[in-house]
């Protein structure tokens, strides 16, 4: 009998996504003035943060009492979101040590990303696209599925408003963080 999975763990055989170049245009650019709704209910303008800023971008969070879309887990990188939330929370110490703020972002609605904060116990606000203005001002590489238009994996480090470094495709998501964490102490200036 097949083991059922939880939220936080990951399909031994998950199809792993290839890059297809859609964020090599992203190095550089500033951040959009965009007014994003987060889950403590304000709403933050990325470009007016200094600093350096990490932003996780994923697809959506499931919640334990809704199915997933069908076929989730054979969409190359869709599946993994609550265990790399989590990885960033139980590393949120050592991003701020190194003065870095970190947010996740999603087009999923902030009253739905409301439930996986409380939920999974995350110390940073989720942020919301859900009228797709900083995926689209940034040209990130979504997926449409069940009605929705999802944007894909990917974390960008911002420094003083500006792109700095990329990672995509992410995988596997519970070890983004640890990509994360590398770079920033490798290039922490």
């Amino acid at each position: 009998m097949d083991k059922k999975l939880t939220f936080l763990e990951l399909p031994e055989d998950l199809p792993i996504p290839h890059d297809d170049g859609a964020c090599n245009h992203l190095l550089g650019l500033s951040i959009p003035k965009i007014l994003l709704r987060a889950t403590n209910n304000e709403l933050v303008n990325l470009s007016e943060l200094d600093g350096c800023l990490v932003v996780y971008c994923y697809p959506m969070t499931g919640r334990p009492d809704k199915n997933l879309p069908d076929g989730w887990n054979e969409i190359p990188g869709a599946r993994g979101c609550t265990p790399q939330s989590c990885s960033f929370r139980d590393h949120y110490h050592e991003l701020q040590a190194l003065n870095t703020k970190v947010f996740g972002l999603s087009t999923q609605s902030s009253e739905y990303q409301k439930e996986a904060k409380t939920r999974l116990h995350l110390p940073f606000d989720l942020l919301s696209d859900l009228e797709l203005q900083f995926t689209n001002a940034l040209k990130l590489p979504s997926l449409f599925i069940d009605n929705m238009t999802l944007v894909k994996r990917i974390t960008i480090i911002f420094e003083n408003g500006k792109i700095t470094k990329f990672f995509y495709p992410v995988f596997p998501p519970d070890k983004n963080i640890d990509q994360v964490l590398h770079w920033l102490k490798t290039n922490n200036k």
